[in-house]
């Protein structure tokens, strides 16, 4: 979508004026003593998207869910939170597993939805009705092949899939008002462009939106207001077409700053022998009692030291596929992964310590990857303890060390992982990787729940680590173009076949040529 596009949708945006569908006023939540959320008012207008930005960090997601009555556990809340006329409320989390059972396929999730809505209809009709919305939901959710992703398992999809499904889930609430935190995190520019329309189709039949988003072109597009967030509190808020072209507060100018360059390529590769190689790789999906179905054929790629690949592609083209074959994490696939010439099991299990210790895997949904009931530096510093053999003293040390360069203080680590937001545990989560000190690091779209200014950070602490280590490569999967022609090569994958590969430099001009 163009800047004209845009300005045309708020333009006409401009001229609704919708009634309140749900207001916050003054909110304070507090835990143990630290306010996450203080004095935070916004009203949520019914056919409008309201867009809060900010930080990781600065409250959003308290913010957002205080529509829902759900607060972190021992919250202390003051303030008023009011839903005109009772009506329901959507969420659309940041993570999308985690409002997924795992052990459920995609229609039995949206099924037991849609059941409930055709209790009215004659015994006889129930069945199809539910079905039939249930496809429906799907589609209008962009998810392609909706019959065939209906019988998959939540496991079964990409981070950009598992969205979607949970995006089917609010339209079939039919809810008054829609949380959506981050709805187009993982997902790639094609799919990014439909779910704007989605929402802005949401909001044309009179529904509230409330978006809750570090995306500024999601938030461009689709945004009526805006509120900007900081350490809890509203620094700057008012219409979308003013504040985001004349901001007023200095946070507000910088959270909308351009990116800064990358400078990773400027550094010359090793074009020795390769630390990592594939051959004939062929990786396969069970589903069910049906068999199993290929989902990824890469005949060869290499990969040296101090080298950053990109893998770029479509959500369930096959990148974190890939990404899960390299570290030991999906099993069922054939041909070759080699490090330094020796092949690697394909099991995470069957590795050892060495190995374990030379590829590292970061998750795109890091709230998963992080046990709910031990506090992050002591998760963070196992890494350290476990495969190098520090001390714990010595491992906490460097823990602090590492977490403190990507901006986690130790008052915050010091707590559990429902106190950090997303793009805290991400950046835990890499810290945590990087205590291994790895020679294959393997990011998964770690920058898509960051705020620019956060994104910008991680992208130089990146960029500082294929400087400084000789023995590093990085293998970052990402929908992101501008973050992926930063990288020194690119393989594009679609459909689960690899389509392209280069240098940043020709992929990106193709890809201009392409949007144009």
């Amino acid at each position: 979508m163009n800047h004209a596009e845009h300005t045309d949708r708020l333009s006409r945006r401009d001229d609704r004026t919708g009634e309140p569908a749900a207001e916050i006023r003054n909110l304070r939540v507090e835990i143990g003593g630290r306010a996450i959320v203080d004095g935070v008012s916004l009203t949520a207008r019914a056919g409008q998207v309201t867009a809060l930005i900010g930080a990781s960090g600065s409250g959003k997601t308290t913010t957002g869910l205080a529509l829902l009555g759900e607060y972190p556990p021992g919250a202390q809340v003051s303030g008023d939170v009011r839903l005109s006329g009772g009506g329901l409320v959507g969420y659309i989390p940041q993570q999308p597993a985690a409002a997924l059972n795992p052990a459920r396929r995609v229609s039995a999730l949206l099924t037991d939805i849609a059941r409930a809505q055709a209790r009215h209809l004659p015994r006889g009709q129930r069945r199809a009705a539910a079905r039939e919305r249930v496809l429906r939901a799907l589609a209008e959710a962009q998810l392609t092949d909706a019959e065939e992703m209906s019988g998959r398992y939540p496991h079964q999809l990409s981070g950009g899939q598992q969205q979607r499904v949970v995006l089917a889930q609010a339209l079939l609430l039919g809810a008054r008002v829609v949380v959506a935190d981050e709805p187009t995190t993982g997902q790639d520019a094609s799919t990014k462009s439909r779910v704007i329309e989605r929402f802005a189709a949401v909001a044309a039949r009179g529904i509230a939106v409330v978006l809750l988003s570090h995306d500024l072109d999601v938030v461009r597009a689709l945004a009526d207001e805006v509120v900007v967030l900081r350490a809890g509190q509203v620094v700057e808020s008012g219409p979308a077409h003013r504040l985001l072209s004349a901001p007023r507060h200095e946070w507000t100018r910088e959270l909308l700053a351009e990116d800064a360059e990358f400078a990773s390529r400027e550094r010359p590769v090793d074009t020795g022998r390769p630390v990592l190689r594939v051959r004939d790789l062929t990786a396969r999906h069970r589903d069910g009692g049906r068999g199993t179905s290929v989902v990824l054929r890469v005949p060869a790629l290499d990969l040296s030291a101090g080298e950053c690949v990109a893998v770029v592609g479509r959500s369930g083209s096959g990148k974190t596929t890939l990404a899960r074959c390299l570290a030991g994490l999906h099993r069922d696939h054939d041909g070759e992964i080699l490090l330094d010439g020796t092949p690697l099991p394909r099991s995470l299990r069957r590795r050892d310590r060495a190995q374990l210790t030379a590829v590292q895997y970061v998750f795109q949904d890091a709230r998963a990857a992080f046990d709910e009931h031990r506090p992050v530096l002591d998760q963070v510093a196992r890494t350290a303890v476990r495969l190098r053999g520090a001390t714990p003293a010595d491992a906490t040390r460097e823990a602090l060390a590492v977490l403190a360069g990507l901006g986690l203080p130790e008052g915050l680590v010091r707590g559990r992982p429902g106190q950090l937001s997303g793009g805290e545990l991400q950046r835990a989560a890499l810290a945590r990787a990087l205590l291994a000190r790895p020679r294959v690091l393997i990011c998964d779209e770690i920058t898509s729940g960051l705020d620019p200014v956060t994104r910008r950070e991680i992208l130089g602490v990146l960029t500082d680590l294929l400087h400084e280590r000789d023995d590093l490569s990085l293998v970052l999967i990402t929908h992101d173009l501008d973050t992926a022609a930063r990288a020194h090569r690119i393989v594009a994958l679609e459909a689960g076949e690899v389509v392209e590969r280069g240098s940043a430099d020709e992929h990106r001009t193709c890809e201009s040529d392409d949007i144009e």
